[in-house]
């Protein structure tokens, strides 16, 4: 898993009020407007023989994929990811996200269209580390995070960023579904939904855009250490979160924060040194500092993906009927809708 590698930002209103929330909002859009002003169609780059031949062949496929998303898995027909954008960066943009001391849950902000969220999104590193130091001044974790793909809900026609081409072209074409699933269903204050949703598509897409082409489905050895890894981190949240509802004194509660991350340092070790045979994939992210504000990220994307595939399932495998049930499901009220997806999710 790649932590908050996707941001979901819509640039209609500032998340907050007063002279902060006008400068955040002033932000965004000066950003947001740079990106739309650098596009360049992806067909006239395929077709340039002057433009580098790996940018070319990477594009023609991307388009190929764009184009089987709306052919074969009822994704929107628009103009999203048919141009291109040459960062000179290696992030979109950077998440700040933050907790109390001694919570797991997170600090939200709430957008009118997009509803709330567990971060706020900057184009600028130095804006995030400057919100990220202002939020840890006062006490609370904080975790900043660079995302290399983001979506604004169809609201532009967003394209295809350098930062995307650092991964596979499975993972570029399978973030194209993602993202364009978020343009074709999107419910305001449910990331689970929405991210689990999105995640499915493009699982079930790139396993569908391979056979098309005749290729055997993606590897799982890697999709499974993440998945490991995921729930490592989520008995670490857990944990900790026993831990806050404790009622021990501000002192020793520190203390022992402190000591379950090592804790988790130890069978994380445990882990890559057995199952994966020290497969170091998730070193650097366990060497770093760890506290609550990190931990958020994880979870988010996977939760009820194993409930959207066995709806599909009942769907018989057919898109357009599995986009109805979905749809139905969206428009019922969270806690019945989580209660529907629940009874979805096969008990281990």
């Amino acid at each position: 898993m790649r932590p908050a590698r996707r941001l979901a930002l819509v640039l209609l209103a500032a998340a907050t009020s007063g002279c902060s929330g006008l400068r955040y909002y002033a932000h965004l859009a000066h950003g947001q407007a740079a990106l739309l002003a650098k596009r360049e169609k992806v067909a006239a780059i395929v077709a340039d023989p002057h433009r580098d031949a790996t940018l070319r062949t990477r594009l023609a496929q991307a388009q190929a994929a764009r184009e089987f998303a709306s052919e074969r898995l009822g994704l929107p027909r628009n103009r999203s990811y048919t141009s291109y954008v040459e960062l000179g960066r290696p992030y979109v943009s950077w998440n700040v996200f933050a907790t109390t001391e001694f919570s797991v849950d997170p600090i939200t902000h709430c957008f009118p269209f997009a509803g709330c969220v567990a971060y706020l999104g900057y184009f600028d590193r130095a804006r995030a580390e400057r919100e990220a130091a202002r939020l840890s001044a006062r006490g609370d974790d904080t975790a900043v995070e660079g995302t290399v793909a983001y979506s604004t809900l169809g609201w532009f026609s967003d394209p295809i960023l350098s930062s995307m081409l650092r991964w596979s072209d499975d993972e570029l074409d399978g973030t194209i579904f993602h993202e364009l699933a978020h343009q074709r269903l999107y419910v305001k204050d449910d990331t689970a939904f929405n991210e689990s949703w999105a995640s499915f598509v493009q699982q079930e897409g790139l396993r569908e855009w391979r056979a098309a082409r005749g290729l055997s489905p993606p590897a799982g050895k890697a999709g499974a250490r993440d998945a490991a890894f995921t729930r490592l981190v989520l008995d670490l949240r857990e944990r900790l979160k026993a831990l806050y509802a404790s009622g021990l004194a501000p002192a020793e509660m520190r203390a022992r924060k402190q000591a379950e991350f090592e804790s988790f340092r130890g069978r994380y070790a445990q882990l890559r040194d057995s199952e994966w045979a020290g497969e170091p994939r998730y070193d650097r992210w366990v060497a770093g500092a760890l506290n609550n504000a990190r931990l958020l990220p994880f979870g988010l994307y996977e939760r009820w993906v194993p409930a959207f595939e066995q709806l599909f399932r009942e769907a018989g495998g057919d898109w357009t009927a599995f986009h109805a049930r979905v749809k139905a499901l969206a428009a019922l009220p969270k806690p019945e809708r989580d209660a529907e997806l629940a009874r979805r999710v096969p008990t281990p």
